[in-house]
């Protein structure tokens, strides 16, 4: 790895995806725990504001430039990512190298059913998962006991987390040390995207950054959340002024 970037006060990792994944794997040969956020416009704007947010970001053991707008941050200070690291390219990754190790895994999050798809879907891809165990995002304060005690006791070492942000951040800061030796991962949306719910934006504009446009006119109830945009690029170049 090549250091940190700070954007807006939220240290994000210079590294590229494959530097990523041998994080992960470096941690579980090791037998250690850790947290992995993946950090975008939207989310560094929401900790602006979300100190328990910004904490949690600040205090994971590894935060990766998942969206356009952090490149284009870190290019205002002078400075350059290696390359953009999303949070779905990680997973399924990390998920390939899984099965190829049969690293116990456990997929946690999004609607019912969507993460027994995911698992299917990626042993179609690259063979039998050695699966730990999933759990949709819906669950009551008593359901959470159990899922946590089936996370540990099922010996998992990679956990994806798909709640959302910040839930999923603060979840994974809340319980890493109740889940045993293990490395989460926050991810957001990934699980509709690897299920084949949701489709990613051509080759050509994700690396034109433009990604944020396709998935806009594909969901146009997501201009509300995409108001963060121009928010962060003013308070980037605020930060840069003061």
């Amino acid at each position: 790895m090549s250091g940190k970037i700070d954007v807006l006060s939220v240290p994000i990792a210079n590294i590229t995806v494959e530097e990523t994944k041998d994080f992960v794997f470096s941690c579980v040969d090791q037998g250690l725990a850790a947290s992995i956020a993946t950090a975008n416009a939207e989310m560094v704007m929401k900790a602006q504001e979300d100190k328990e947010l910004a904490r949690v970001l600040q205090g994971a053991d590894l935060v990766i430039p998942d969206g356009a707008g952090v490149l284009w941050a870190a290019e205002q200070q002078g400075k350059k990512f290696k390359e953009r690291v999303t949070g779905c390219d990680v997973a399924e990754l990390l998920l390939k190298e899984a099965a190829a190790r049969q690293t116990p895994v456990y997929l946690f999050g999004a609607a019912d059913g969507v993460a027994e798809t995911v698992a299917a879907n990626m042993e179609k891809r690259y063979g039998k998962l050695r699966l730990a165990g999933t759990h949709s995002g819906f669950f009551s304060a008593a359901e959470e006991g159990d899922i946590i005690r089936e996370i540990r006791e099922q010996g998992t070492k990679i956990l994806l987390v798909a709640l959302g942000v910040p839930k999923q951040e603060k979840w994974i800061h809340a319980h890493l040390s109740e889940l045993g030796p293990c490395v989460c991962m926050g991810v957001g949306g990934t699980f509709d995207v690897l299920a084949g719910r949701v489709s990613r934006a051509p080759s050509w504009m994700q690396h034109n950054r433009l990604e944020w446009l396709y998935r806009l006119c594909k969901e146009p109830s997501r201009f509300r959340r995409m108001l963060a945009l121009p928010r962060f690029m003013a308070a980037v170049k605020f930060s840069r002024r003061s």
